[in-house]
């Protein structure tokens, strides 16, 4: 049996190595660190920009390495640490969604390439970070093909694409003065502005001032104000990039997780 990672100090400081396989994507296979004390829900988002299935859509099971299930894993607000992982444990996820892109394992090393294309030209929601950043199929000669095709596409080519009545419906549940948190990073701040903006690309945007010096400027963007922040606070993003609810600002003397 592996062994839990012993590190001295404070429980806050224990993680441990964890290899990830996914129920439709066969040659999907990773080794991720979690602290224990994450929640479930706070793992699956990890897991979410490494395999593009989404939170609400993931079911999680973890095996021993001997094979034999230890536990389900379907309490997000549990600490990971809760389910007593270990230290070379396996974590199955399970996408529970019949339409998902990951669905039909045609996101396989032997994926259809014209698929891919058509997918894409329609607007599927197939996720630009899965793509772009290699997480799925890094190495094959068909992803490396399809990538090429998409050249330096933007992802705002891809956004563009999207309903705009879509992000007007998630914009629908936001409102100035929400707390958030914004992807990718995990970013916590405050929503300062909803709506669309002129002096960007059409459709809406959120305006976010982050806890953090994580921005790019103070609500000021292309000569238009949309929001008062401190300087490298502020970001315009779009609205599926934000969620927003109980988001408190983190305490900058908790440790990092390793």
């Amino acid at each position: 049996m592996g062994s839990r990672l012993q590190i001295q100090g404070d429980s806050r400081d224990e993680s441990v190595l964890l290899r990830i396989t996914h129920s439709n994507i066969k040659s999907f296979s990773a080794d991720v660190r979690f602290s224990v004390q994450m929640t479930v829900e706070a793992v699956k988002e990890k897991l979410w920009k490494k395999c593009g299935t989404s939170v609400n859509s993931m079911f999680l099971e973890l095996y021993d390495d001997t094979g034999a299930k230890v536990s389900d894993i379907g309490d997000n607000m549990r600490p990971l640490g809760f389910y007593s992982p270990q230290d070379g444990f396996r974590l199955h996820i399970i996408d529970m969604d019949p339409s998902s892109v990951t669905s039909g394992g045609w996101l396989e090393d032997t994926v259809n390439e014209s698929i891919l294309e058509a997918e894409f030209a329609a607007g599927s929601l197939i996720s630009w970070e899965v793509i772009n950043l290699n997480l799925i199929w890094p190495t094959t000669g068909t992803f490396r093909k399809f990538k090429e095709k998409l050249g330096h596409q933007h992802p705002s080519d891809h956004e563009s694409k999207i309903s705009d009545n879509f992000m007007e419906d998630v914009c629908a549940n936001m409102k100035v003065g929400d707390r958030c948190q914004v992807e990718p990073g995990e970013k916590r701040g405050i929503v300062k502005f909803v709506g669309r903006a002129e002096t960007l690309a059409p459709g809406f945007w959120v305006g976010v001032q982050y806890d953090e010096p994580l921005g790019k400027h103070d609500g000021k963007v292309k000569g238009k104000r949309y929001f008062d922040c401190p300087p490298l606070h502020g970001a315009v993003v779009r609205p599926d990039k934000v969620k927003v609810g109980d988001f408190p600002e983190r305490d900058p003397f908790e440790e990092e997780e390793i």
